[in-house]
């Protein structure tokens, strides 16, 4: 059986609470990585690194174009980049937006579908319109 250890998460502003509490109950030796996207206007600051870092055993990162994704880590998106993965590695992006969000969950879920397969697991806290619902199918599809 394939070891799922690759979690993404897709929440808009008003499910910060709920991820705040699901990491809050993770131990520091977690084998996977988590990926978070929050849908958040790109001319304010996020304070969601601070806020997961106050609550979590794990740290909560805003990574750079091309870092390793690590087990044991929450990376955040940067404002107003799409958070991706490529070969194992993050890719950041300023591409069109998807469903009227930059960075888009569907972004998020589709891109760890594709470079992991049935390694993912996605989790839809609440989105924006139906913006993570679809791709939830793509992490089913991939994952036989």
């Amino acid at each position: 059986m394939t070891q799922r250890n690759i979690v993404v998460i897709g929440c808009s502003a008003g499910s910060f609470e709920g991820l705040r509490i699901l990491v809050a109950g993770l131990p520091s030796t977690l084998p996977a990585a988590l990926l978070v996207v929050t849908h958040m206007p790109a001319d304010r600051r996020s304070f969601l690194a601070d806020i997961l870092n106050g609550a979590s055993a794990l740290p909560a990162i805003r990574p750079l174009e091309g870092d390793p994704v690590i087990h044991g880590r929450i990376y955040l998106p940067t404002v107003d980049r799409h958070l991706l993965v490529k070969n194992s590695r993050i890719k950041l992006t300023s591409g069109p937006k998807e469903k009227f969000s930059r960075p888009s969950i569907d972004t998020l879920f589709r891109s760890a579908a594709l470079c992991y397969g049935s390694r993912v697991i996605g989790i839809l806290l609440s989105g924006a319109l139906d913006d993570g619902t679809a791709r939830l199918e793509i992490i089913k599809d991939h994952g036989y």
